[in-house]
């Protein structure tokens, strides 16, 4: 596969990782997390005026048209920065605009910077089944009251609008019967409990008590919109592959400095083979989860669903996989200091380990590329 990126790409990729270098520095960083909104402006306008957010709005709205691969080099030079900035939410949610059609003036706001959007899509009881649903989507004249709650809803409490999945019929599992809304924030009847994650962003459980939504905030048609969720949270799915894997090449270059200046027994313990062999092994997985990645990039918008979520979840799972690795690895290898918050090391690995229970764990994406079709046939 070819790795190369285009000259656009590339100067996209250097820009970003200019600026975070810049102003988005470590100690920067650990002060926005300690601060009371859990995330900066100034960083927000910042990633608006280079084009993060106008990348994947249509052209039509004021955007760049960018696609799937061109978020993946966003994606990455994030990871690598350690942003955490509601760009993970607010791109997913475009992602459900867009899907669901006649919402340019939400999508050319966005892509102007001037408001973020989060995804209120999980429940107590869903786990990574995204259509495991009990929030419910009553009608009420043309439009309908919701009442429930959404649990690990990211960046809730900084986003203007919420994306949020409703039951509208059917029981709890099923997979039609549901439908999406995008919601304000301000909404009466809407209440947010906010707590920080381990790898410093800010989470809420987000309460619905009889909001009342006009038709305008549905997105698509009622009751249909499960495919649309499947094929957002595949988009998302990608999304996180792509910040994986821009975290795992700067903790894997963080490590080989390391080594490279521990010293022990007057030498560096870089010299010692046998580190010299978990680096190449942390290599190859890094590797592997490249060219998964670039697939899952490749085939997120195909118009066939079986192939993309076939993709998708083998990438989730391959990346899980050395994610796992390489953060282990590379922990131990900065030995106890590799565990400590003075050590950026340790922040690379709590953000793997959030990335890998998002919108689907390895395990839950394993079973799910199994039951794809053809995966296997009867003799």
């Amino acid at each position: 596969m070819d790795f190369d990126l285009s000259p656009e790409q590339q100067q996209l990729f250097d820009a970003i990782t200019r600026w975070a270098e810049k102003d988005y520095g470590f100690e920067t960083r650990k002060k926005i997390i300690h601060s009371d909104s859990g995330h900066s402006e100034l960083a927000w306008q910042a990633l608006a005026e280079l084009g993060v957010l106008a990348l994947p709005i249509p052209a039509e709205h004021d955007g760049f048209d960018g696609t799937a691969i061109d978020q993946m080099v966003v994606m990455q030079a994030l990871g690598r920065a350690l942003i955490i900035e509601p760009v993970f939410a607010t791109l997913l949610g475009v992602e459900f605009l867009k899907l669901a059609g006649e919402q340019g003036a939400l999508l050319s706001n966005v892509g102007a910077g001037e408001i973020k959007l989060a995804c209120a899509l999980s429940e107590r009881q869903s786990r990574h089944e995204l259509h495991n649903i009990t929030l419910s989507a009553t009608r009420s004249g043309e439009g309908w009251v919701l009442s429930g709650e959404k649990v690990n809803v990211l960046h809730a409490a900084q986003a203007d609008y919420l994306i949020v999945s409703a039951r509208s019929s059917g029981n709890a599992r099923d997979t039609a019967g549901i439908s999406l809304f995008v919601v304000p924030v301000d909404s009466t009847g809407i209440s947010l409990h906010e707590s920080r994650t381990n790898d410093g962003m800010r989470t809420a459980t987000v309460h619905f008590n009889h909001v009342h939504v006009t038709k305008e905030t549905l997105l698509g048609k009622e009751s249909h919109g499960g495919d649309m969720l499947d094929a957002a949270a595949d988009h998302g799915v990608s999304l996180l592959c792509s910040e994986a894997l821009g975290v795992m090449e700067a903790l894997q270059a963080a490590t080989l400095e390391y080594i490279r200046n521990r010293q022990q027994f007057g030498v560096p313990i870089g010299k010692f083979q046998v580190l010299q062999h978990r680096m190449a092994d942390m290599f190859m997985h890094l590797e592997q989860a490249r060219s998964m990645t670039m697939l899952a990039a490749v085939k997120v918008a195909s118009a066939d669903a079986t192939e993309r979520r076939r993709v998708v979840s083998a990438a989730k799972a391959r990346v899980g996989q050395a994610m796992k690795f390489i953060g282990q690895q590379a922990v131990q290898l900065h030995g106890g200091m590799g565990v400590t918050n003075e050590m950026l090391a340790a922040h690379y690995f709590k953000r793997l380990s959030a990335i890998e229970l998002t919108l689907g764990d390895t395990d839950h994406h394993l079973h799910r590329f199994i039951d794809q079709p053809g995966f296997a046939s009867a003799d």
